[in-house]
């Protein structure tokens, strides 16, 4: 009701019910992003795409700068740019044996790549330095990666994950979408009902990044 008079208030003083309506659109958006972050920040992906032009421009003067090339190749990842990724880390192995980010990300293009087997063994090679590697995000990407394809293996990095105890809330969402893919709705639920947890659990400064998967997660545990 609240919202039907500030909208009506709006209509009144913009006299153009389109420009109230979006105007309100934008005052819930900047409440939301400010207070609770449940929806997407709309600026990121322009502070994105000009992070990799600078990271572009750096490596012409400088193609070595594997700092630059790493960070590059990551930001990439988020774009889902998989093979542009895997092509700028392919070439930084001899430099980066000992980082279970590398093999992660490296498997993770390919896995995306379809790039099953060798996916599957350069993120063994990240859990092998760092069992928590990115809270454990690699265990959920060979389960979803191998749902459908072998549900049993699928099934064992799922648990895997599960034993690492995660705290990002995230990563139980994405687990319960994955068991909802093989068919198993009891665990589908229990990991949204995790989700929720762990959301409890944290501290106040991180409840706001992780919000919107617990809401998600609350809707669909239900």
């Amino acid at each position: 009701m609240k919202i039907f008079f500030v909208f009506v208030l709006l209509s009144w003083l913009l006299g153009n019910p389109f420009l109230a309506l979006i105007v309100l659109l934008v005052i819930f958006y900047v409440l939301d992003r400010r207070f609770l972050g449940i929806t997407p920040s709309l600026l990121k992906p322009f502070k994105r795409r000009s992070r990799v032009s600078k990271l572009r421009r750096q490596l012409l003067l400088n193609p070595h700068d594997t700092p630059a090339k790493s960070e590059l190749a990551h930001e990439l990842i988020g774009m889902r740019k998989f093979e542009e990724a895997r092509n700028l880390l392919a070439g930084m192995e001899d430099r980066m044996t000992q980082s279970a980010e590398y093999w992660s990300e490296l498997g993770q293009c390919e896995l995306a790549l379809g790039q099953l087997e060798t996916g599957e063994q350069h993120m063994r090679e990240a859990l092998a330095l760092n069992p928590r590697v990115k809270f454990g995000l690699p265990y959920l990407l060979l389960g979803d990666a191998w749902a459908g394809k072998d549900d049993a293996k699928a099934a064992s990095y799922l648990k895997a994950f599960q034993d690492v105890h995660a705290s990002s809330c995230e990563a139980y969402y994405l687990l319960g979408k994955i068991y909802a893919r093989l068919g198993d709705r009891a665990a589908a639920k229990q990991a949204y009902r995790d989700c929720v947890g762990v959301y409890r659990t944290l501290p106040r400064y991180m409840k706001r990044r992780e919000r919107r998967w617990a809401l998600l997660s609350s809707v669909r545990s239900r």
